[in-house]
């Protein structure tokens, strides 16, 4: 168990008010964790802090060769009282597998969930009460050694840091429009495509660019060899519902492991439907949606839970689902996981830790 020295501010910030726009990432509250490591002592002195600019060595690590990875979860303000964090377990996990692929090293689970339930609990009053919104966590570990050379750092920092949110996506629940890239590629197995970490999304930022301006929500990329295989949407992962059946990519090594989406098939077995994760074309995807069986297509995140696919746009053709509207089982999914996150339906499943 850590032993984490705490410092509240002395200049407690200005909270927003009730109808101030929480536009996501851009408001942070008064106070973030930080650990640091080195070679000799392995990680060492944990501690909450005032929010505050970091003061690295311009040769760090993370600035040259991005050795550096994140994670995102969130906190919510239970119907109970109390405040739900969604299976932080799954995110400590994920860390450690994404610091094992980049060379950084591990942080014992336990450790890393004690940290975000510290802080969070300091600054739970930032958690805004308003419907669809919650306190958005973002844990990410540098590389800080001042040195111009490409090899493992010898020094790291743990960082939390914490910001109110509004939805993702200023439409909600309504559906998005997604178009799908065939030109550039965002990761290939065997690379880091399955880790968290900066250079994925780097790699994305073109193409997004470029799907914003044509009107389009966000990215749906295929595999990098054989441009023709479904891996992922953006940030989320992506499901599609094809006459009766579920259907998700499999995971592959160029995939992120999605906890949303491992809630998703979990529920959608509960529920009865046949789930198959396996190699999806998006020619499959298009004969299925010429033939009427494409039912329902939904990408899931932490950032916006589930989001409804209303249009996929490849090429010259452009597939409308479900007359552009949100489909019965997204809907269902919807209202069930962030049902259980804010402690409106109960939690069979163990996903929920509480902070009181």
């Amino acid at each position: 168990m850590l032993d984490i020295k705490v410092e509240k501010t002395q200049c407690p910030k200005e909270k927003p008010g009730k109808d101030d726009p929480l536009l996501f990432g851009t408001i942070f509250t008064d106070h973030m964790f930080v650990m640091d490591y080195d070679e000799e002592k392995g990680w060492y002195d944990p501690r909450i802090v005032p929010y505050a600019d970091l003061t690295l060595s311009p040769a760090a690590t993370i600035f040259h060769y991005g050795q550096g990875v994140f994670e995102g979860l969130k906190a919510y303000n239970s119907e109970n009282g109390n405040v739900n964090l969604f299976r932080p377990d799954m995110n400590a996990k994920r860390s450690n597998r994404s610091s094992d692929r980049l060379c950084i090293p591990e942080i014992p689970e336990e450790d890393y969930i004690q940290a975000i339930e510290q802080l969070v609990a300091l600054d739970k009053d930032w958690i805004p009460c308003e419907p669809d919104h919650s306190l958005y966590i973002r844990p990410f570990i540098i590389g800080t050694d001042p040195f111009l050379g490409l090899k493992t750092s010898r020094y790291y920092q743990f960082i939390i840091i914490l910001s109110p949110v509004g939805p993702y996506y200023p439409e909600g629940l309504d559906p998005v429009s997604i178009w799908i890239e065939d030109d550039y590629v965002r990761a290939v197995r065997g690379g880091i495509g399955e880790a968290k970490t900066g250079g994925n999304y780097a790699a994305s930022i073109l193409s997004q660019v470029k799907a914003h301006d044509e009107g389009y929500s966000q990215v749906l990329w295929l595999d990098g060899v054989e441009r023709k295989y479904i891996e992922e949407v953006g940030a989320m992962n992506i499901f599609f519902k094809i006459a009766g059946k579920v259907v998700t990519p499999k995971l592959n090594g160029s995939i992120l492991p999605g906890i949303t989406r491992d809630s998703v098939i979990e529920l959608c077995k509960e529920w009865g439907y046949e789930v198959e994760e396996k190699r999806i074309s998006i020619d499959e995807i298009y004969e299925a949606h010429k033939a009427g069986l494409l039912e329902e297509v939904w990408g899931t995140g932490t950032a916006a839970v589930i989001s409804p696919v209303g249009k996929l746009r490849w090429g010259d053709v452009i597939m409308q689902v479900k007359d552009g509207g949100i489909g019965e089982l997204s809907h269902k999914l919807y209202d069930t996981v962030s049902g259980i996150q804010l402690g409106r339906i109960e939690d069979t499943h163990g996903w929920i830790v509480e902070i009181k």
